[in-house]
């Protein structure tokens, strides 16, 4: 549905009183937010269980961003040609057909966003229980969610400066962490140079698996391209706002990684969850768990920002394309899409209620990169079918750096499917159900049975 019959709703429409007001800067805020939540400070303490090295730590996390860098490339192509806000529902719509647009749309514009908003408002009610420790989790979750929202809904203005900044003091307290750790913290023993276990490790199956976990605390990179219609010269800015945001990322995850290594001893991390508070108490004492939960409390408002901001344009654009949404695709004069918003915050509020999200979270991840392989897939698709469409930008290395995110991300869909079975099984029948409800809107409405790639 991303394209009609005249292709006239596949570019992006001005916002009410002006034309696209995010800049290349705000859009690489919205990936470093959406990007940096609780993962990295969380994943460490099971990788050195199996992998007790310095050197194969970075690189896992290293090869996690080249990964990540891969697909972007791919997304920025994609992006260029089709600047259209919603993600996979634009580059699905696209690439293939409608309805394999509308079954990505289906899953992000229900759950797919609203879940890890719900997580990751509960994970600020955990920390923030060392910041307000009389304030009960739920009530600090739900109020960071409705807080953030209201901020949403005055307009994409406001947002973007509240992105910024929110984002930016993120960044300057993981800094100021780094810092502190290189400069006052004990050093451990540990060596960040390759020995003769590293190729071991490197080629071992607790390499590969821990990579699967890393890749998702690298998910987010493509958080600019849900909201291309609303950025300026999004055929040029939204690949250097993708690439800028992962880079940034990259770097300050294997930064963290090696403070966290630096600091605190290695038996002492394995197997642990809050890494990043044991390596804050060896760093600042008895009160560094105060300090790493303050710095994570406010990371976490951003990516909560970036969510509530970029999930609602998913319902949006299916509201510009679908009769029976239309109404979410209204927007305020400070072109906030209110009702899309409000849709999401009222789901990730019940989630958080009925502590849903953690269920929802299993059997999602197995759609979401079901989604993105077949939209990296569609960069191939779209050379081999349509060579003489016009791509201001060009995804780097191709074909190399499609194969390599395909690889990878088949691999991670093997994985759920082998070791979470059931929850892969839950998540392919809710974008089965994403199908059967295309049909119905389909044979009621109309809707146009294949997209025209390219056409104006």
């Amino acid at each position: 549905m991303a394209a009609s019959e005249t292709g006239s709703a596949a570019w992006p429409r001005p916002l009410p009183g002006g034309g696209p007001t995010v800049s290349v800067l705000v859009a690489a805020a919205i990936v470093v937010a959406d990007m940096v939540g609780v993962g990295v400070f969380t994943s460490l303490g099971f990788q050195v269980k199996d992998i007790p090295s310095g050197f194969s730590i970075l690189l896992l996390w290293t090869v996690g961003g080249v990964v990540a860098l891969c697909g972007v490339f791919s997304y920025g192509e994609l992006g260029a040609m089709f600047p259209r806000s919603s993600g996979e529902y634009n580059f699905l719509s696209r690439a293939y057909h409608p309805a394999f647009g509308f079954l990505a749309g289906w899953v992000s514009a229900t759950v797919g966003f609203a879940a890890p908003v719900a997580l990751a408002a509960m994970a600020f009610g955990e920390y923030g229980k060392s910041v307000f420790p009389d304030a009960p989790p739920l009530a600090l979750a739900i109020g960071v969610v409705w807080l953030v929202s209201l901020v949403q809904l005055t307009g994409v203005r406001h947002s973007s400066t509240f992105q910024l900044i929110a984002t930016v003091l993120k960044v300057l307290l993981i800094i100021a962490f780094l810092v502190a750790g290189f400069v006052i913290g004990t050093p451990q023993p540990v060596s960040f140079a390759p020995s003769s276990a590293s190729l071991s490790q490197i080629v071992s199956a607790p390499f590969a698996i821990s990579l699967v976990f890393v890749m998702y605390s690298f998910s987010g990179w493509n958080a600019a391209t849900y909201i291309i219609g609303e950025m300026h010269l999004p055929e040029r800015n939204l690949p250097r706002a993708m690439l800028a945001g992962t880079l940034i990322v990259l770097i300050l995850y294997v930064a963290l990684n090696a403070v966290f290594l630096h600091t605190a001893p290695i038996d002492k991390l394995a197997g642990q969850l809050d890494v990043a508070r044991i390596s804050g108490s060896y760093i600042f004492g008895e009160i560094g768990g105060g300090i790493v939960s303050a710095m994570i409390c406010i990371g976490l408002i951003s990516s909560i920002s970036a969510m509530m901001w970029i999930g609602p344009r998913v319902m949006m654009t299916m509201g510009e394309d679908i009769p029976v949404l239309h109404m979410f695709a209204r927007r305020s004069t400070g072109g906030a899409p209110a009702y899309a918003i409000l849709f999401q915050l009222t789901v990730a509020s019940l989630m958080l209620f009925t502590r849903s999200f953690e269920k929802v979270l299993d059997f999602i991840q197995f759609a979401l990169l079901f989604c993105s392989f077949f939209t990296v897939l569609g960069v191939i698709k779209l050379r081999i079918t349509h060579p003489g469409l016009k791509r201001p930008y060009r995804a780097w290395g191709y074909p190399f750096t499609p194969v390599v995110f395909l690889l990878v991300t088949g691999f991670m869909m093997y994985y759920l499917l082998t070791e979470r079975p059931l929850q892969s099984a839950l998540g392919i029948l809710i974008m089965i159900s994403g199908l059967l409800i295309y049909a119905i809107f389909r044979k009621r409405e109309a809707l146009p049975a294949a997209a025209v790639p390219g056409r104006e």
